[in-house]
């Protein structure tokens, strides 16, 4: 075995080590969690703590960082947020490979006095902002800062991939002038299509509406909205998910194919829908070891 398998694969059992134990055991420190907004999220219409989006910051050893960052979106159909195994657990992960992870608590149909489009973009744009504004801060090259989703958080992660030029929210402080490009995407079953037979139809009503304009369903269908300046993405389905077909990343790999963009997609031929690190579902946890491999040949860690 090669010695980056060596570290992958010793990555995986340190995150199958973790799940198993309380996330501040034998005095950890829990990770601090910070406001995208201190004053206030733009469109709030409350003041409860589902209406102020957050982020929460998992910081690897000083020894293993490697200066690549990844902000962290869960799924939940646009309706609640899988904060531990789409979240917590995979800043776990990313920390055993030397990266920080960042995990975005966005509003959502459910959250404080609910939220659809335009806030969980708001709120992903704001968070790379976040992260590249304080990048000394937090010992991170502000070249690779990448976004990971899950199901619709993987919408709202191809949604910050392929709507990075457009400004959602006015720009009211420093951070709101820093670009909010990711440097490369990992979608996770994602949810891509709002158009297609095979789209997610809860993800589309909780993020649009019953009735939708149109032109919003055919803006956040992300498939079409892919250009050469789209980044780097790494694509991970399940044959048998019935929730969200794996035409919705098949669909999205052939777009960044066209536009020349580099790609990588796996499709397992069993592991259903949200599996997360699927560390008990046989094959498809292998995931997490082929997308180390894949960060590794792109450079985003650095001594591995």
């Amino acid at each position: 075995m090669s010695q980056s398998h060596r570290i992958a694969f010793a990555g995986l059992i340190a995150l199958t080590t973790a799940l198993s134990a309380p996330l501040a055991a034998e005095g950890a420190s829990a990770p601090a969690v910070e406001l995208l907004w201190p004053d206030g999220a733009p469109g709030a219409k409350g003041s409860d703590e589902g209406d102020k989006p957050t982020l929460t910051v998992y910081l690897p050893e000083k020894e293993l960082a490697t200066g690549t960052a990844v902000v962290i979106c869960p799924g939940g159909g646009y309706g609640h947020l899988a904060m531990n195994h789409e979240g917590h657990q995979i800043a776990q992960w990313l920390n055993s490979l030397g990266v920080a992870g960042f995990i975005l608590k966005y509003r959502h149909r459910n959250s404080g006095a609910g939220y659809g489009h335009p806030a969980p973009i708001q709120d992903a744009q704001r968070a790379i902002r976040t992260v590249r504004s304080r990048a000394a801060q937090w010992n991170i090259d502000p070249g690779r800062i990448g976004i990971i989703g899950f199901s619709a958080g993987g919408h709202l992660a191809s949604s910050a991939g392929t709507h990075f030029q457009i400004r959602y929210s006015e720009a009211k402080d420093r951070i709101d002038h820093v670009r909010c490009r990711p440097d490369f995407m990992i979608l996770m079953y994602p949810v891509i299509s709002f158009t297609e037979s095979y789209t997610h139809k809860g993800s589309r009503t909780n993020l649009l509406g019953k009735n939708p304009d149109p032109s919003l369903v055919e803006a956040f269908s992300n498939e079409k909205q892919i250009t050469p300046q789209t980044p780097p993405t790494f694509l991970v389905h399940a044959n048998d998910d019935k929730g969200v077909p794996p035409e919705n990343s098949i669909a999205f790999y052939l777009g960044l194919r066209k536009a020349g963009v580099p790609a990588e997609m796996h499709i397992y031929e069993r592991g259903g829908h949200g599996f997360g690190p699927g560390t008990e579902e046989g094959a498809v946890s292998s995931w997490m070891v082929r997308c180390a491999d894949w960060m590794r040949g792109r450079g985003l860690l650095a001594g591995q």
